[in-house]
């Protein structure tokens, strides 16, 4: 059996999963149920961290770490002074886009593992509203 095209995964892919109330629960509810290998950056989990304190409580934020633990072939990128060498360039070159250090981080991987497939809602993604999966 051919393996299944591995996936980046951003904050709003997440918290779209996570937070019943997000427009987009029922799609990612039907992709998290049979995951394909997924890849994230350490960036992305202190955005959802951060997301999931702010909106809810530091109960929430440490459930939202925790599925990140649980969560079945999910590798996390760490995000040191090379990465941020690299991402800063990806910043800098698409300045009119407000990319975060996160959407950019997870362009570099997506770019260095020659990953094809992004689930993300967010707009600075390239998306309208509209989530992407790929």
């Amino acid at each position: 059996m051919a393996r299944r095209t591995e996936c980046y995964v951003d904050t709003s892919a997440f918290i779209a999963f996570l937070d019943r109330s997000d427009s987009f629960h029922a799609l990612f509810r039907r992709l998290f149920s049979t995951p394909p290998p997924l890849t994230t950056s350490a960036l992305v989990a202190a955005e959802g961290h951060g997301w999931f304190l702010r909106r809810y409580d530091h109960q929430r934020a440490i459930q939202f770490l925790a599925f990140l633990d649980a969560l079945p072939g999910l590798t996390i990128r760490s995000f040191d002074a090379l990465e941020l060498a690299r991402t800063g360039r990806i910043v800098k070159k698409f300045s009119d886009q407000n990319l975060t250090l996160a959407d950019a981080h997870g362009l570099s991987l997506m770019r260095e593992l020659r990953i094809g497939c992004c689930w993300s809602t967010d707009r600075r993604l390239g998306l309208d509203g509209v989530p992407l999966v790929i």
